[in-house]
This record gives structure tokens, C-alpha cells and sequence, in this order.
């Protein structure tokens, strides 16, 4: 499954810097906060930020972080450090935040959904700190989305890491976030990772909670955005398209403005 393109690196990273910049600009703020997870997407986001040259904050927020996750975030941290003046960097642990959350909403019998529902209030948790962070410094949080991600199967907390002010790569595929990252000199441990969402506390990779990776949904993807229909494949293509085809549309919600329920003006008397 491959729908390799030829991408000019060098004017992607441009383009992506100067709309970060212009942007920042004209909305009169100081500078960018963005989340450091460990893994390549946190990665590049905050490298095309540093580049702007306006100040920008990296903030690890582990929560019953796996170290690896911790290790690969701090390389990361401190090489961009060293190659940019205006990064600095901050860390909270919000694993006493979490566990104090925890232990004062009501459990819940069905463990899945309970799982599930946590995991997303660790990225609410992240949300939160970022936009503190945010607004002590008068910053824009930086999203760290993808394409497939956020406009392909939804794979994102709702207003967790869903809730930003920019998004500078949710228009690049993974497999082109990959080539950028190893372009701007991302460290080869966060290339190689396996990805994650770490939002469990175990090591689960994102593969493993959507059943297919994500080339395999970058193909899905292009192919849907054709019009293909199911029925055009057979195997493990099928069986990707099936998986990324119901990831779609259940996600819709993520991916649509919010409803608003509009009352007709003769209801409204004045």
C-alpha cells in the first residue's frame, strides 16, 4: 500500500515557518507553547516553531509517563536547546492532578469505557496546562496533528490535543511528517519510535488501538478521498479500508464544527 509523492522539503519547512510566523504576527502574540510527548509529530511541531524565531516554550507534562517517552522528550528538548536561543522549556507533573481527579469522580462498572474516559482526561489535564502556560506568557498553542489523524480516523482527544490555537502540520500525511522531521534533524531515537499516544500508561502504539498503521491509513485515505468503494478491494486492503471507512465517520464529531441548533426567528418574538 503506497501513494509515495516527491515533496520539496526545504519549501514545505518555509512555507510551514513563514505561515507560522505571519500568523503570529498578526495576532499580536509572543511567542508558541507546544506539548513535548517523546514522539515525532511534538518533535517537528516545536522545531518549525523554533525556527520562526520567536520564543518558544516546550513542555513535558508526563502523567504516569513511560520512561522511554521521558527520555526521548528530553533528548529532544535539549537538542533544540542548543540549536535554538529562543526555546526554552518547562516540565509539570500532572500525575498528582490526575490521580487526585481520579479518586473524586465516580467509578464506573464498565472497565473500557472507564479506560477509555481517563485516558481522555489525561489529555484534558495536558490541555489545560498548556493554555495556563499559554496565558501567563501571552503564547498560541501549537498543535501537533497530522492529517491522518486529524482529519482521517479522528485520532485525538476532543478537547485534549484537539484544543489549539494553530495547527502547522495537520495538512502533511505521516509518511511526509516523518521526511520533514528526519529533514529538520528530529533525533534518529524519535524517528524510530514506535508511535503512541502514551494516554494509557502501558505500550500500546497507536497501531495497535486503530488495527492497521499508518501508512496503511494514508493509503485508505487517498483512496477514499478517489471515491473507492470497499467492494475495489480485497485482503488486508479491504480490511484497512473497513477499518479506516468506520473510524471516519464514527469521528465525525471531532471533525465538524459543533452543531448548533438554530431557532427559527418567529419563535423568537421581540
Amino acid at each position: 500500500m503506497s501513494n509515495k509523492t516527491v515533496l520539496n522539503l526545504e519549501g514545505i519547512n518555509n512555507h510551514i515557518v513563514n505561515w507560522l510566523k505571519t500568523y503570529a504576527e498578526n495576532s499580536g502574540v509572543k511567542g508558541f507553547v507546544i506539548g513535548i510527548s517523546g514522539g515525532i509529530d511534538s518533535a517537528l511541531t516545536s522545531t518549525l516553531c523554533a525556527q520562526t524565531g520567536f520564543p518558544v516554550l516546550c513542555v513535558e507534562m508526563p502523567i504516569h509517563q513511560a520512561q522511554s517517552h521521558v527520555n526521548r522528550a528530553n533528548e529532544h528538548i535539549d537538542q533544540l536547546k542548543k540549536r535554538f536561543p529562543n526555546v526554552f522549556n518547562d516540565r509539570i507533573d500532572l500525575t498528582p492532578s490526575f490521580e487526585t481527579f481520579k479518586n473524586n469522580v465516580p467509578t464506573c462498572e464498565n472497565e473500557k469505557a472507564l479506560h477509555l474516559t481517563l485516558a481522555n482526561t489525561r489529555a484534558r489535564l495536558r490541555m489545560t496546562a498548556l493554555y495556563y502556560m499559554a496565558g501567563i506568557h501571552g503564547f498560541l498553542v501549537a498543535g501537533t496533528g497530522n492529517k491522518v489523524e486529524d482529519f482521517g480516523v479522528g485520532f485525538y482527544t476532543k478537547y485534549g490535543d484537539g484544543g489549539v490555537d494553530v495547527s502547522p502540520i495537520a495538512d502533511l500525511m505521516k509518511s511526509e511528517v516523518r521526511e520533514l522531521a528526519r529533514f529538520v534533524g528530529v533525533p534518529e531515537s524519535i524517528l524510530v519510535a514506535k508511535p503512541t499516544d502514551g494516554l494509557f500508561g502501558d505500550d500500546r502504539s497507536d497501531e495497535d488501538q486503530l488495527g492497521a498503521n499508518y501508512d496503511e491509513l494514508e493509503w485508505a485515505m487517498l483512496e477514499a478521498e478517489k471515491g473507492s468503494k470497499i467492494e475495489n478491494f480485497e485482503g488486508r486492503q479491504a480490511e484497512v479500508f473497513a477499518i479506516f471507512s468506520r473510524l471516519n465517520r464514527i469521528n465525525q464529531h471531532k471533525m465538524q464544527p459543533i452543531p448548533v441548533c438554530k431557532i427559527p426567528k418567529e419563535l423568537k418574538i421581540r
